[in-house]
C-alpha cells in the first residue's frame, strides 16, 4: 500500500510540476498580449480620433478599459468588444492542429489561451438594448510559447490559420486590429425582412421606449441566406 501512495503522490506531483506549470505560462503569456493590445488599441483609438475629427466631428472613436480582461473600441458605429478568456484550453484531439509538425512534436504546444473579439452595434450598449445580438469575430490563441493562431471569418484568416512559426509580435497585433476595424465597419446593418418583424408584442411595444426589448443585429433575420451563411455560423448562438 505505501508503494502505491508513493507512486500516486509521485503522479501528482509530475502533473502538477508539468502540466499546470505550462497552463501558468499560457495564463501569462495570454494576459501579457492581452495587456499590449490594451496599449495598442488605446494608441489607435488615439490616433484615428484626431484624424477622424478633422474630417467630420460626428464621427467618434475612443477606447475603454472595463476589467483585467475586458476592453471596448468603438468606431462610429461599431464597438469591438475584447474578451480574455481566464482558463486555458486544448483542443480535440480531430482538431486539424494535431496534424502539423509543431503539435506533434510536443503536445503541451497545443494548451491556449483565448482572446475573443466580439461585434456590435455602438447603440445597443448605449441605449442598453439587452436583447441586441454582437457577432463573434475573431478568437486570437496563444500558447506557451506564445505563439498564436487565429480563427476568424475576416480577411486574416488566411494569414493565421496555424500556429505561427515565431512569437505573436506587435506587428501581429496591429495587424489584426487593422483588419478587425475594417472588417466592422464593412460589415452593415440590413433591414430585416418585413415579415419578421411585422408582429410585436403589447410588451415589447410598452417597453420600447428603454429600448430595451426590441432586438436588433447586423443580420437578424437573415439566417439561411447565402451571405449571412458564408459569412457567420449560427449567429443566434454566439
Amino acid at each position: 500500500m505505501s508503494e502505491q501512495l508513493d507512486k500516486q503522490r509521485e503522479t501528482i506531483l509530475k502533473l502538477l510540476t508539468e502540466k499546470s506549470v505550462m497552463k501558468q505560462d499560457v495564463y501569462t503569456n495570454t494576459i501579457a498580449i492581452f495587456n499590449q493590445l490594451k496599449d495598442l488599441l488605446k494608441e489607435r483609438a488615439e490616433d484615428l480620433s484626431a484624424e477622424i475629427t478633422q474630417v467630420d466631428k460626428r464621427v467618434n472613436i475612443f477606447y475603454k478599459d472595463i476589467s483585467l480582461q475586458s476592453m471596448q473600441l468603438k468606431v462610429a458605429g461599431d464597438l469591438l468588444d475584447f474578451q480574455m478568456h481566464s482558463n486555458v484550453f486544448e483542443f480535440e484531439k480531430s482538431h486539424p492542429m494535431y496534424k502539423g509538425a509543431y503539435i506533434r512534436s510536443n503536445e503541451m504546444n497545443s494548451f491556449c489561451g483565448i482572446i475573443s473579439v466580439y461585434n456590435f452595434l455602438a447603440d445597443s450598449y448605449k441605449y442598453q438594448r439587452l436583447n441586441d445580438l454582437g457577432y463573434l469575430v475573431a478568437r486570437v490563441f496563444i500558447n506557451r510559447e506564445n505563439h498564436f493562431f487565429v480563427e476568424t471569418k475576416t480577411q486574416i484568416g488566411y494569414k493565421y490559420f496555424n500556429f505561427s512559426e515565431a512569437p505573436i509580435s506587435s506587428d501581429n497585433l496591429n495587424d489584426i486590429i487593422n483588419e478587425l476595424i475594417i472588417y466592422s465597419v464593412k460589415f452593415d446593418l440590413y433591414t430585416p425582412p418585413y415579415d419578421a418583424v411585422r408582429q410585436v408584442t403589447v410588451y415589447e411595444m410598452q417597453e420600447k421606449s428603454s429600448s430595451a426589448a426590441l432586438r436588433t443585429g447586423k443580420r437578424l433575420g437573415y439566417s439561411g441566406t447565402r451571405e449571412s451563411s458564408s459569412s457567420f455560423d449560427d449567429e443566434a448562438h454566439l
